[in-house]
Formats: structure tokens, C-alpha cells, sequence
């Protein structure tokens, strides 16, 4: 990449201008900041879809008719042009299918803007947590495939990106849907264009208290084995179609990955299913309920890497029981259940109430003799 017009900043700008077009630099399209006003009628609110830790994204049609996803980083990620335009170029040259694709940036001025492909059905948040009404109807072969895909671009992210991503917010509303409603997976590889300071989980833990792996939460230990965390409390959210950040359930409050251990433990883990699947596979949706509780483990070393967790689904495999072990919970909440952060707590849900983990055994190495699924023949 050349970055030789940045030596002299206002001089490249001004012929940015002059020429109005969208510049080449690798797989990476340089966009006037004027174009983007004009592609997003000003950044008017009617063009807003959608915003979060990262920024504010706004619907826009391009020079060519192209529609794109126009997301404005907030003030805290701007940088130096050099240095920005190395990370974006780095995330604009991993491709996958379930990836969202970056088509290009905005690094003008005090601007620091992402242009991503537009997806047109919203994002999975809208799609199957939204208020009623407004949800799309999605059987179980969709919300399978769903699953499947969201596992395959976080199992390429961890394992064949280069360099490897932990995406460190695996959620819903990160996880965009296409005309088909294949899944594609959004913000990968953001957190570094922003400070330390701004990414730590102090500063957005209140957005994503449902998702958190609790070594992440209360140490900050941030490994592939969050994510593999956060996509099992994704599964359980498709599967029930309830949010694991606000609901709560039965007369204990439980989260999301709390219910669905007592269901286990009770023998009726069908309850959790989405009361709009009519039908459903029962062996197959048990076995992603399973994959579910495999992810979200107290102890990290006790999850399946992604590459398992794909195996896990896309295959009728034995799961050994024997080798769950009881859900980590990151907590925060008041003597009102779970609302806010004022206090933390990580756990682990037995019949008897809350017990306490060690969070330093999160840290152990997984041992690669272990598995969690044996084959068997059909």
C-alpha cells in the first residue's frame, strides 16, 4: 500500500476533492467524505439502521447505485491516517462467505469511516429478538443454517485469518443476515482501531453482559475461548428466540445459559425452544442445545475450539454427556435481579443455588486428548 500522500495530508485531501472518486489501495476503496454525506443524504437520521460500541451505521447509495452500510467509528477510535488505513487493509483482505465484506474507508480530517456491503435483511438481533411483530419468521432449516454459518466464519476468523481474530462481541446484532438469510459476520477485527483504554470491558460491559465469558468479564483473559463463549449463548438465542441479555427466568432470575442447565438437569431441555417453531427435528435441536452448553463451560479449557463446535453441528454425533460441566455465568445485578452493572459475580449453576469458580482455572490449557464428541455410525 502506498501511503505516500498522507506525508502531506492536506494536499492529498485537497485532491480527493478535486477528483471526487473513490481511490484503489489493495482490496481497499478511499471514499471523499463528501461522497458519504451524499450517499447517506448528510447522515440524516431516516438513513440510520443501526449503531453500537463502534459507532453509528446509516444506509447509503454509492456513485455507482452500489448500497452500501456506512458506519462512523465514534471519536474515541480516530487515529493516525497511516495507521488506520494498516489495520483496515489488513481486515479488507480476509474473506469468507459468512464474513460481511469491507469495501472501503474514509480517512479524512478528523473522519474515520467504514463502508461495508449492505445486507438487506437486517441484522439476527432484529430478525428473531425483536419486539413481536416485527420478527421474521424463520423456521428451524433457516435458523439451522444460521448456526452452521455463524460457526464457519468464527471458526475461519480464529483458525485460517491471517493474522488470527478473536472478535472479542459475538452477538445477535453483530451477526447481519442477506436476502437469503445467510448469516455473514460483522465488526471483526475493530477492536484495534481503538485504544486500550476504550476496547477494555470496563467500558462495554453493559452492552454485552448476556455474551460474556466470565474470565473475560471479571480478568480480562481474552482468548479464542471468549468468542466460543459468546457463540454458544448465540445458539441458545436462536434456538429459544430470547435474549440472553433481558430476559431472565423462573423465580430465580436465571440468564439464558442458567435456564437451560436447570432444563438439562430436569430432563426438558425442548422447553427452551422457540414457541413459533412449529416443527423442529428434536434429536438435531437437543444436539445444539448440547453444542450450547459445551461452549459456555465455567472452566474455558473445557470448550470446543470453533473447528470442533462446527464438526459438532454439522454432523450426528454422539455427545458426551458425561464431559459437560456446569455453565460460567457473568452476573451483573442488584437485589432487583439483572439490570445494570453495579455489582459482578461469576458462576456456576447448580441445583443448590450459586457456587463460586476458581477464575484462575480458565487460564489452564486445552489438553488436546480431549473430546467432546464421539463418532457413530448411522
Amino acid at each position: 500500500m502506498n501511503f505516500s500522500c498522507f506525508g502531506g495530508f492536506k494536499s492529498c485531501k485537497q485532491k480527493t476533492l478535486a477528483q471526487e472518486q473513490e481511490i484503489s489501495t489493495n482490496h481497499v476503496r478511499l471514499f471523499s467524505y463528501n461522497s458519504l454525506r451524499s450517499a447517506t443524504k448528510d447522515f440524516h437520521p431516516s438513513s440510520r439502521i443501526g449503531g453500537g460500541g463502534f459507532g453509528v451505521v446509516f444506509r447509503g447509495v454509492l456513485r455507482d447505485d452500489t448500497h452500501a452500510a456506512i458506519k462512523c467509528l465514534s471519536v474515541e477510535s480516530k487515529q493516525g491516517a497511516n495507521e488506520f488505513l494498516t489495520e483496515i487493509n489488513l481486515i479488507s483482505n480476509i474473506r469468507h462467505p459468512n464474513l460481511v465484506e469491507l469495501i472501503g474507508c474514509c480517512v479524512e480530517g478528523n473522519h474515520r469511516i467504514l463502508v461495508y456491503e449492505y445486507l438487506e435483511n437486517n441484522s439476527l438481533a432484529s430478525a428473531i429478538l425483536g419486539s413481536k411483530g416485527k420478527r421474521v419468521p424463520l423456521d428451524w432449516p433457516k435458523r439451522a443454517a444460521i448456526c452452521m454459518g455463524t460457526a464457519s466464519g468464527l471458526a475461519f476468523l480464529h483458525d485460517d485469518a491471517e493474522p488470527n481474530i478473536v472478535h472479542r462481541d459475538i452477538k445477535a446484532s453483530n451477526i447481519l443476515l442477506d436476502e437469503s438469510f445467510n448469516p455473514k459476520i460483522g465488526d471483526f477485527g475493530l477492536a484495534k482501531l481503538f485504544p486500550d483504554n476504550v476496547t477494555h470491558i470496563s467500558t462495554r460491559v453493559a452492552g454485552t453482559v448476556g455474551y460474556l465469558a466470565p474470565e473475560y468479564a471479571l480478568l480480562g483473559q481474552l482468548t479464542k475461548k471468549a468468542d466460543v463463549y459468546s457463540f454458544g449463548v448465540l445458539l441458545l438465542e436462536i434456538i429459544s428466540g430470547r435474549s440472553s441479555s433481558k430476559a431472565a427466568f423462573g423465580d430465580d432470575l436465571l440468564v439464558l445459559v442458567e435456564w437451560t442447565w436447570k432444563l438439562r438437569e430436569e430432563g426438558s431441555l425442548l422447553a427452551i425452544v422457540d414457541p413459533e417453531l412449529a416443527e423442529y427435528p428434536e434429536n438435531e435441536v437437543i444436539r445444539f442445545i448440547k453444542v450450547a452448553l459445551f461452549c459456555t463451560q465455567a472452566a474455558s479449557h473445557q470448550r470446543p475450539s470453533m473447528k470442533q463446535v462446527v464438526e459438532m453441528l454439522s454432523k450426528e454425533v454422539h455427545l458426551k454427556d458425561n464431559l459437560l460441566t456446569e455453565p460460567g455465568v457473568y452476573r451483573a445485578h442488584t437485589s432487583r435481579g439483572l439490570v445494570g452493572n453495579s455489582s459482578h459475580e461469576t458462576s456456576s449453576s447448580t441445583n443448590k443455588g450459586k457456587q463460586s469458580i476458581n477464575p484462575s482455572e480458565t487460564s489452564i490449557q486445552m489438553d488436546s486428548s480431549h473430546s467432546v464428541t464421539q463418532m457413530l455410525p448411522r
